[in-house]
C-alpha cells in the first residue's frame, strides 16, 4: 500500500512534524510511504528522516518566495486557518496538481486547511484521511464552519484523545465519516532508561504563555527551598525566554532552575533526569509527556484538555494536579522528590505504561482504520484477509470488521491547477 502525507513545511520544528516523521518512519516498515511538504525553506530537514521514506517540496521559498503567484491570496486553503498567510494561489496549485497526479491508496492531511485540501481535491480512489493535531475547540468558529462543509468529504478524521474525537462526533455532525482517535507514537528509547537517582526535573517544549513556565518556576521555588540540591532544567526556545530569565533572578534560582535551550532529540536529556514535568493550560496531546514517561520518568503534570488525562494514571506513573493551581503542583514536584522508592516504582511504571504509544501498536490502530475504510470500498474484510493484514491486526487485539463509510464514491466540486 502507497500512503502519501502532505504536511505544512517538513523542514520545520514543531510537534505535527515530529509525530509525522514518527509515523511515517514505523509504517515504512510495511509499506511505500512518502511526505508531501507543501513548504520548504532550507536545504535539509531539521529532523532526521528514515530514507526509506521519500520527502517531496511543492514550493521551494529559497527560489519562488517572490513568484508572481505566490502574492495572490490562497482560494482553497481556508481564511481562518492560522497557517493562511503563509499559503497563496500558487500554493493552492501545487497542491491540487499533486493531488490530481498521486498513485497513493492513502492520502493524510495533517492540519486543518490540508485536510480541506484533501477533502475537495483529493481522488475518489484514494483514501482521505484527514488527522487533528490540535483540538475541534481550539480552532475559531469561521474555521469550524469551513472544516463542517469539507470535511463530510473525508473518509476517516483522527484525532489524537478520545475526548476530542467525541466532541467532533458530537459538534461536527459527520455523516459517513469515520472519526476515531489516534494518537502520536513516540519511538522506542535507544538509551538505557533514566534509574530515578538524579536530583533533576526536567520540562521541554516551546517557551510560549500556554506552557506556563512561569507557574512551573514559582512551584520549584518551593522545592529548591526545601531540597536546594535538586535542579529545574527547562528546555526549548520562544517568546518567553527573557521573561522567564527575569523571573529566575528575581526568585534568586539561577543555581536551581536552568534555561538549557533547544535539544534536539531529547531523549538524551529526559534520561538525564528523574521527574518530568508539564504545566500547560491547554494541551492537543502531550508529546513531551510521552517521551518522558518512555525515557523511565514519571510526570507530574496540569490536568488540562485534552492529552495528559488520557496518557498519566494518576498515582501510578505520575501525578494530575489542577491548572494553574501552583501550591498543588509544588506539593505534587515534593512528594515524589522526597520519596525516592516511589519516585522509582512510578517510573518503571511509566515505561510499562507508555508502551501503547510505542511505534508498533499506534500503527497497528493507523493500519486497521486504513484497512478497514478500503475494504469497506473494495469488498469488504475478506479483501483485508487476503492481504494478509488482517491476520497482523488480530494477532495484535485488533479485530477486522466491515465498516459503512458513505465517502467512498460520492460526486465532489474538484478543483484543478487553481480554477474553482
Amino acid at each position: 500500500m502507497k500512503i502519501s502525507f502532505l504536511l505544512h513545511n517538513a523542514y520545520g520544528i514543531g510537534g505535527t512534524i515530529t509525530t509525522t516523521f514518527n509515523l511515517a518512519q514505523a509504517l515504512a516498515d510495511r509499506h511505500d510511504v512518502e511526505i508531501v511538504s507543501v513548504l520548504r525553506h532550507r536545504e535539509r530537514p531539521n529532523f532526521a528522516l528514515d530514507p526509506r521514506v521519500s520527502l517531496r517540496p511543492l514550493v521551494d521559498l529559497r527560489k519562488e518566495r517572490d513568484h508572481p503567484l505566490h502574492k495572490r491570496p490562497a482560494s482553497v486553503f481556508p481564511v481562518a486557518e492560522y497557517r493562511y498567510r503563509q499559503y497563496s494561489e500558487l500554493t493552492d496549485r501545487r497542491i491540487a496538481e499533486a493531488l490530481a497526479e498521486t498513485d497513493a491508496d492513502v492520502l493524510i492531511g495533517t492540519r486543518p486547511g490540508l485536510n480541506v485540501h484533501l477533502a475537495l481535491q483529493g481522488p475518489d480512489r484514494a483514501l482521505r484521511v484527514g488527522q487533528e493535531h490540535l483540538t475541534l475547540d481550539n480552532h475559531p468558529p469561521r474555521l469550524r464552519t469551513a472544516l463542517r462543509r469539507a470535511y463530510r468529504r473525508l473518509d476517516v478524521l483522527t484525532t489524537v484523545t478520545e475526548a476530542d474525537a467525541a466532541a467532533y462526533r458530537r459538534k461536527m455532525r459527520l455523516p459517513g465519516v469515520r472519526v476515531a482517535a489516534l494518537p502520536n507514537s513516540v519511538p522506542d528509547p535507544a538509551l538505557p532508561v533514566a534509574d530515578g537517582g538524579a536530583k533533576v526535573v526536567i520540562a521541554a517544549g516551546r517557551l510560549v504563555p500556554v506552557k506556563r513556565y512561569d507557574l512551573l518556576i514559582e512551584a520549584f521555588a518551593k522545592v529548591a527551598a526545601e531540597r536546594p540540591d535538586w535542579r529545574l532544567r527547562i528546555y526549548g526556545k520562544g517568546d518567553e525566554q527573557p521573561r522567564l530569565r527575569r523571573l529566575v533572578e528575581e526568585l534568586g534560582l539561577y543555581e536551581n532552575v536552568l534555561l538549557m535551550g533547544a535539544a534536539a532529540p531529547m531523549e538524551a536529556e529526559w534520561v538525564k533526569g528523574s521527574i518530568g514535568v508539564a504545566t500547560s493550560d491547554f494541551e492537543p496531546f502531550g508529546m513531551t509527556i510521552v517521551e518522558a514517561m518512555r525515557c523511565g520518568l514519571p510526570v507530574v503534570s496540569t490536568d488540562c484538555p485534552f492529552g495528559p488525562g488520557e496518557i498519566i494514571r494518576d498515582g501510578e506513573d505520575g501525578r494530575l494536579v489542577p491548572v494553574g493551581d501552583r501550591d498543588a503542583l509544588a506539593a505534587a514536584l515534593l512528594e515524589l522528590v522526597r520519596d525516592d522508592e516511589r519516585r522509582r516504582r512510578m517510573g518503571r511504571t511509566a515505561v510499562e505504561n507508555a508502551q501503547r504509544f510505542a511505534p508498533g501498536p499506534v500503527v497497528a490502530r493507523a493500519e486497521a482504520l486504513f484497512e478497514e475504510a478500503l475494504a469497506a470500498r473494495g469488498g469488504g474484510a475478506e479483501a483485508v484477509e487476503d492481504g494478509g493484514l488482517g491476520r497482523v491486526l488480530v494477532s495484535q487485539g485488533f479485530a477486522v470488521r466491515d465498516v459503512a463509510y458513505g465517502a467512498a464514491g460520492r460526486a465532489r466540486q474538484m478543483v484543478r491547477r487553481g480554477q474553482r
